[in-house]
């Protein structure tokens, strides 16, 4: 019953987070830290060790992601959403695949987490992608759909419904903040690093 209440504010709170997200709103952060805090026990307790481990990282990078954000001595030197060139998203996919595999492994060996493999791809996917969200990267929208997708699976598997059901409510709301951010990065000048 206790975890089932913790889920409720966590559910409420990633989803305001989003929210705010979609909008570069700063308080998005704020948001984040509070779930973060309430998953990692959450995903602690229902066996899957490397999204409980996940949820530190997230609380780390609500803190950057406030700093960057909130870094700025002008308008000139807000930070902008950019777009990544084509090998960096390779990069990316070939990083997160050999360090899911790698962890899978170790977890399938050594621990009784749940669905190791899926486990870690998600978690090393997320790393990647709040990174990418925290420096305003326009394709981490596309990479959270991939993510969120696979992870409403995990999640239904380890019976947490609701975070199940917040992760579908994601899908329809990474929709919107990928089009929101795609709107804002066609007013300026196409960004590619």
């Amino acid at each position: 019953m206790v975890i089932l209440f913790l889920e409720i504010f966590a559910v409420f709170s990633a989803i305001l987070y989003l929210i705010l997200a979609a909008k570069e709103d700063i308080k998005c952060w704020y948001a984040a830290l509070f779930s973060s805090a309430l998953y990692m026990y959450i995903m602690y307790t229902a066996g899957l060790i490397m999204e409980s481990f996940l949820q530190i990282f997230y609380i780390c990078m609500a803190i950057y992601g406030w700093y960057i954000w909130s870094n700025k001595i002008n308008e000139e030197q807000e930070l902008k959403i950019t777009s990544w060139k084509k090998q960096y998203h390779v990069y990316a996919i070939i990083i997160v695949t050999l360090l899911a595999i790698i962890s899978g492994f170790l977890l399938e060996k050594y621990t009784q987490a749940a669905l190791p493999f899926l486990d870690a791809f998600t978690t090393w996917g997320a790393i990647i992608t709040t990174y990418m969200v925290a420096k305003k990267i326009i394709e981490n929208w596309i990479y959270w759909f991939v993510i969120d997708s696979i992870s409403i699976y995990l999640f239904i598997s380890r019976e947490l419904y609701l975070t199940s059901l917040l992760f579908f409510i994601y899908l329809i709301i990474i929709i919107f903040g990928y089009r929101s951010w795609m709107k804002k990065l066609n007013a300026n000048e196409i960004n590619i690093f």
